[in-house]
């Protein structure tokens, strides 16, 4: 439907608060966004006021671009730049241009540098070269999916601005049905763990909360969202959102544009780089494993390009009549409580899918407070009553006992780790044992994906725990540099840390069901002397299971030898404590101390007697209306 008659009335509210010298040139919908374009951008950016008062008047977002006519050449933008803050002693990694829009886009250690105080060089930059300056954190560990992003982002900086004007008219357009149902249809991950999918419909927008695979799925049926239901239209959506990068929650959405879809994706900046990671990761073991594969690199780039990121509470339109909000959910950096704030606070609901109620060394706990709630789906991946962790205090002496132990009886420990989350978690809890002597200081040795992961996480250190971000910003001490931690690069360097000191080795996957641990394992598990941590959940049928469930002779084949049998003399142990997931009490008490408590809890993302039991423990715990529906069903909310 048109937007035009809506433009022009925030274009005459525009003209009544802005000065007419500001000389502007046009308005226009840039998603969530009213830009401004004007010859004088500087008289709106030096007084905020106007912007914030007509920001109240027409409940929109601004933002003001300059006027291509009136911006400074790049080389003179580069030289002004580089003069300010040469003279303010700010060191900068590289400054880049996105025309489009006019920005300059200014790459520094110390972001905070660049902004200064009240953001005056902020200020004193757009006064003097007409360009709008946005700052970028330069990566401490390089990171190529980081660098390979910003890259597509910039050289297909117009098609991601026609895409944006296109979303803009989306969400701009004139509502209908504002008073209608809010409907929630499954469409997976209920009553299970994986393909996570929700179509959320009003009467006026359809929105897709996550869109999962199920990567241990021995059918193709139960692998994939349910996109077959007669309530799930492509063609209809308005928006899909993130709420984090583990691929039961993102790794079907390069599918949706395979298939047509030319709208957003919202996630946290994170997320956006960790799924994309992840999904180029499942793309190559489908190609290596000869599996049909579900969509190509260049959906995955059509993906970054629709992309919108948000920061938590920050508040953006998505569709006529839903706002959407993240808040932290503690699980893995970026992740996210989904809160859709519908028909201008008729209706709240939020999503916390996967979430973490407590501390940890690398995050936050999950968010309780909102400012409005009638409903939270939450997830039930430990929801049994037997589901009860050690503390994590306790996991990390017991750990400390093992590692140290095996060093001193001269062996080396593995620890099968996942890439995401669980490896950062794992390498924050050593490098603290280093550094106060509770274990040997020994060498770490990361292989797989952890290396790329963990350079995006030190990419967004805004998104840590607030003690680690102090660590970082104010002590200038970031554990994930630690000398001690070496990446694996080669298959020589292999087979010389199996021959060499003792160390401390950290591989991929977290299961051994595939990746360079299985290498590790085989070569360390006939000697007393070495140990294996297991850190994660094991999955049924993985070699980890069978190894942790007792099994300690087992038919191996390694390259072209033929099959032997492995006698596994190494320690085996394994440690619950570390999971990214929320134990049955936690979960309780999540539930318990959500603020305003909401009049109805779905329980989802858990094994079915799990989401039943967890759902009766909920329904006692805070009187109030507890379901948990299978596939398929849709619930009205009211």
């Amino acid at each position: 439907m048109a937007t035009q008659p809506i433009l022009e009335e925030i274009k005459e509210k525009i003209f009544e608060f802005v000065p007419r010298e500001t000389d502007i040139s046009s308005v226009e919908f840039e998603g969530a966004e009213v830009a401004i374009y004007a010859r004088n951008p500087q008289i709106l950016l030096e007084d905020d006021s106007i912007l914030k008062n007509l920001a109240r008047t027409i409940r929109k977002r601004i933002v003001v671009r300059s006027d291509p006519a009136v911006r400074l050449s790049e080389d003179e933008t580069k030289k002004i730049i580089e003069s300010i803050l040469r003279e303010e002693g700010v060191e900068i990694t590289d400054i880049s241009f996105d025309p489009t829009i006019g920005e300059v886009i200014i790459e520094a250690d110390k972001p905070g540098a660049v902004i200064g105080k009240d953001a005056s060089r902020l200020r004193e930059i757009a006064a003097k070269t007409k360009w709008r300056p946005r700052v970028i954190r330069t990566p401490p560990i390089e990171s190529k999916i980081v660098k390979s992003i910003r890259n597509i982002l910039a050289m297909e900086s117009k098609s991601r601005l026609d895409n944006l004007r296109r979303i803009g008219q989306r969400i701009h357009r004139p509502p209908i049905f504002i008073d209608g149902e809010v409907r929630i249809t499954a469409l997976g991950g209920y009553l299970e763990v994986g393909r996570t999918a929700n179509l959320v419909q009003t009467g006026e927008s359809t929105i897709l909360v996550d869109a999962g695979v199920n990567v241990g799925a021995t059918k193709a049926n139960n692998a994939l969202p349910r996109f077959d239901l007669p309530e799930f239209d492509i063609d209809s959506l308005d928006a899909v959102i993130v709420s984090h990068a583990h691929l039961d929650h993102s790794g079907f959405v390069p599918y949706l544009f395979k298939y047509g879809y030319d709208g957003p994706v919202y996630t946290t900046p994170p997320t956006r780089d960790l799924m994309i990671m992840l999904q180029l990761d499942y793309l190559d073991i489908a190609e290596k494993e000869g599996k049909l594969l579900p969509y190509s690199q260049s959906d995955i780039k059509e993906a970054i390009l629709h992309t919108v990121t948000l920061n938590y509470g920050e508040v953006t339109d998505i569709a006529p009549d839903v706002r959407l909000t993240f808040y932290n959910a503690g699980h893995i950096i970026g992740s996210a409580i989904v809160h859709l704030h519908i028909g201008d606070g008729r209706f709240n609901v939020a999503f916390a899918h996967d979430f973490k109620y407590a501390k940890t060394r690398l995050l936050d706990r999950a968010n309780t407070k909102y400012p409005r709630l009638e409903t939270i789906i939450m997830e039930s991946t430990y929801g049994n009553p037997k589901d009860v962790l050690p503390s994590r205090q306790e996991s990390e002496m017991r750990l400390a006992k093992i590692v140290r132990e095996t060093i001193e009886k001269g062996g080396k420990v593995l620890i099968p780790v996942l890439a995401v989350g669980r490896a950062q978690e794992i390498m924050v809890i050593l490098e603290s044992l280093m550094r106060h002597d509770k274990i040997p200081e020994v060498p770490i040795f990361t292989e797989g994906m952890i290396s790329e992961a963990t350079a995006i996480t030190t990419a967004y250190p805004e998104f840590l725990s607030r003690s680690l971000r102090e660590r970082i910003f104010h002590a200038g001490n970031n554990p994930f540099l630690a000398e001690f931690f070496h990446h694996v690069r080669s298959k020589e360097e292999r087979e010389q840390i199996v021959n060499g000191e003792p160390s401390i080795i950290m591989a991929t996957s977290g299961m051994l069901s595939g990746g360079p641990s299985v290498y590790y394992f085989y070569e360390m598990a006939e000697e007393e002397k070495n140990s294996i941590i297991f850190v994660s959940y094991q999955g049924k049928g993985t070699l980890g299971r069978k190894i942790v469930e007792g099994a300690r002779e087992i038919p191996v084949q390694v390259e072209h030898e033929k099959t032997r049998a492995l006698n596994i003399k190494m320690r085996v142990e394994q440690i619950n404590g570390f999971t990214g997931h929320s134990d049955r009490r936690e979960l309780i008490e999540f539930a318990k101390h959500l603020s305003p408590r909401p009049k109805k809890y779905i329980i989802v993302h858990g094994e079915q007697s799990k989401c039943q039991n967890l759902a009766v423990a909920i329904h006692r715990a805070t009187k109030r209306e507890t379901v948990a529906p299978p596939i398929g069903q849709t619930l009205l909310l009211d």
